[in-house]
């Protein structure tokens, strides 16, 4: 959560957001590489808090990127990322699960086994590997030797993370962000003919400076310290909260399902058995795997909020059926499955359609990770709480609430959305008045000057005819007294 937060702050350029992704995906592997020997529950919690840190810089690095480089079609992009973000999150437990050991450290009563046998179950998302979770105690050398392999699961882990910072690197030296290894090949951004076309159609330095008036995609605590957002319309502010509140139910949804639906499924009326629950979770996180690659195409041809109001209506009518047939084990794997679809391009669209309604400025991006980030964190606390003490038919009526607040918010979202385009383009005729005052001010004294001009040249020309008349009245006047007798 922090590290989504303050993110946004190396974005101000791409040598800046490229190097925090190369440094961040580089304390990945050096963190899951030092997790097996951490020796002390201290050492433990502070490397995870650094790895947590890291991974949430690289969340909103990567989402900002999309959105800057591509704007208005960046929707696209942002769906194929989640797609791999889903794509990992499904993968990564079937290298971790054949070194997982079926019981804990030294000695255990039966029911701290079958505590391990419950919370192992809820981690193995994969039906791929085989195992027998309802075996008997292994004896303590037989455990000691088995869990001893535990640790080449984060190893593994490590090794196939690390051509990511290796690729970051490779980036920079394309884009000739390396002053130690200058390149002579043109830069990749060059050959991106969309992006190309998306950096001229928003005149890339007028856009900069419009960015960094609004506190364009800074951290969220430069945001709030920026002045120039006393000026902005309550519209402005509203929608970056309104987004941010979608999401952190949303997110909170996916979260508290993936880690409570094993425990759902387990206990009475559904009854299931362990292994038969333990393939729930790796079917929701198919289902989001899909979902996302599904609305790669669909972005292209429709737009974010029409998706948004789909999925989020589609999740509400699934989580009821759910609650309606609460009975069913067989609806339970198929709702499952509906609730993974509806809610995986939740997150990429509600971000392409916010920065889209902001012109991309403002801090959209980084609110809503942060949001989000918050949400998968609190919820799964709040549910679990509630499970515990209202037992496990809450589970769905949680998510029936949650579901429906997010919605109530989005509702909230259009409304202001509305209000937001009310004001601009109030804000843009009273641009057009004002140009157009300045317009005609210069043409009326122009003309004032023009006439001013000209009635001097008037005047100019009368005195000059009285001028040359004045001669010969006065001759006519002399002949006429010298005539007169």
């Amino acid at each position: 959560m922090i590290g989504s937060s303050v993110g946004g702050v190396f974005k101000r350029t791409l040598f800046s957001a490229l190097a925090a992704l190369f440094v961040s995906a580089l304390l990945i592997s050096v963190i899951f590489a030092i997790i097996p020997v951490c020796n002390n529950v201290l050492i433990l919690a502070i490397a995870m808090a650094v790895s947590g840190l890291a991974m949430g810089i690289i969340d909103t690095i990567a989402n900002i990127q999309l959105v800057t480089i591509y704007q208005k079609d960046s929707a696209i992009f942002l769906q194929a990322l989640h797609f791999f973000i889903g794509f990992g999150a499904l993968v990564s437990p079937l290298i971790a699960d054949p070194f997982l050991s079926e019981t804990g450290c030294g000695n255990h009563t039966g029911n701290e086994t079958e505590i391990m046998h419950h919370f192992r179950s809820m981690l193995r998302y994969s039906p791929i590997v085989e195992h027998n979770i309802t075996q008997s105690h292994v004896p303590h050398d037989g455990g000691e030797k088995e869990e001893s392999i535990v640790q080449y699961a984060f190893w593994i882990m490590a090794l196939i993370n690390l051509p990511v910072p290796v690729a970051v690197l490779f980036l920079m030296y394309r884009e000739q962000l390396l002053p130690c290894c200058p390149g002579s090949t043109p830069r990749l951004l060059d050959k991106d003919e969309l992006a190309m076309e998306t950096q001229q159609g928003a005149e890339g330095p007028d856009l900069e400076q419009k960015e960094d008036e609004a506190g364009g995609h800074g951290s969220i605590f430069s945001c709030c310290q920026n002045d120039n957002l006393r000026g902005l319309p309550a519209s402005f502010i509203m929608i970056h909260i309104l987004g941010g509140m979608v999401l952190f139910m949303t997110d909170g949804i996916v979260g508290a399902y993936a880690g409570f639906v094993y425990t759902y499924a387990v206990a009475p009326p559904i009854s299931l058995p362990n292994k038969t629950a333990g393939y729930l979770a790796s079917i929701f996180w198919a289902a989001i795997t899909a979902g996302r690659l599904l609305s790669i195409p669909l972005s292209y041809r429709f737009q974010p909020v029409r998706i948004l109001m789909f999925n989020l209506a589609g999740a509400i009518v699934t989580v009821l059926m759910l609650l309606i047939f609460h009975t069913s084990s067989i609806f339970l794997s198929v709702g499952t499955c509906l609730c993974g679809l509806f809610l995986s391009s939740i997150f990429p669209c509600m971000l392409a359609y916010t920065e889209d309604i902001l012109d991309y400025q403002g801090c959209a991006t980084s609110v809503l990770v942060t949001s989000a980030g918050m949400g998968e964190m609190v919820m799964q606390v709040l549910v679990g709480s509630i499970i515990q003490t209202e037992g496990s038919y809450s589970f769905l009526l949680c998510g029936m609430i949650i579901a429906c607040i997010g919605f109530i918010f989005f509702i909230g979202l259009l409304l202001f959305h509305q209000m937001h385009r009310n004001y601009l383009t109030g804000t843009s005729k009273k641009s057009a008045i004002e140009e157009e005052v300045e317009e005609v001010e210069p043409a009326a004294d122009q003309n004032g000057s023009a006439k001013t001009e000209q009635t001097e040249n008037d005047n100019t020309d009368k005195v000059d005819s009285v001028d040359l008349l004045a001669p010969e009245k006065v001759t006519a006047t002399h002949w006429t007294q010298e005539s007169s007798p």
